[in-house]
C-alpha cells in the first residue's frame, strides 16, 4: 500500500512539473487581442526580459529608430535577437505607459522608463493585423 501512494505521489509531481515547464514554453503564443495586452507585453519584454512570443509580437516591417547624437534604426531581426540574448534580465526601473491617441485599429502609446541617472522615452506605434494587435515601430529617446 505504501508503495501504491508513493507511485501516485510520484506521477503527480511528475505531471505538475511537467505542466508547469509546457506553461513556461517560450514558443507559447501571446495573447495579443487587444491593444492593452500587447503593449503589455511589449512592456514586459523591454523591462523584464520576457522572451516568449517575440516573433508575434513585432510586425514583419517593424523597425526601431533610436534619437540621439547619432540616429540609429534596427531591423526586426536585429531587435528580435537582441531580446532574446536579454532573456530573463530586469531593468531597474519605473515604467508607466500612456496611451496617445486609439482607435480601431490603431494605438500610438509612449512609455517612460525612468531609471536612476537618465529617462528613456519609448513612442510606440502598434496597429490591429486580422484581430491580432503587433507592434510596427517604436521611437526612442533619452533624457
Amino acid at each position: 500500500m505504501k508503495t501504491l501512494v508513493k507511485t501516485f505521489a510520484a506521477v503527480a509531481l511528475i505531471s505538475i512539473s511537467t505542466f508547469t515547464m509546457a506553461a513556461a514554453d517560450p514558443g507559447k503564443s501571446l495573447n495579443l487581442s487587444t491593444a492593452d495586452l500587447a503593449i503589455d507585453s511589449y512592456v514586459t519584454v523591454m523591462t523584464a526580459g520576457a522572451s516568449a512570443g517575440l516573433e508575434q509580437l513585432f510586425a514583419a516591417d517593424f523597425s526601431q529608430k533610436i534619437q540621439g547624437q547619432q540616429a540609429r534604426t534596427h531591423k526586426r531581426s536585429e531587435v528580435i535577437s537582441f531580446l532574446k540574448k536579454q532573456k530573463g534580465e530586469k531593468l531597474n526601473c519605473s515604467t508607466t505607459t500612456e496611451i496617445l491617441e486609439e482607435s480601431e485599429n490603431y494605438m500610438v502609446a509612449r512609455i517612460t522608463m525612468k531609471f536612476e541617472d537618465f529617462t528613456k522615452t519609448d513612442l510606440v506605434t502598434l496597429i490591429n493585423e486580422a484581430g491580432t494587435w503587433k507592434v510596427t515601430s517604436s521611437v526612442n529617446a533619452y533624457k
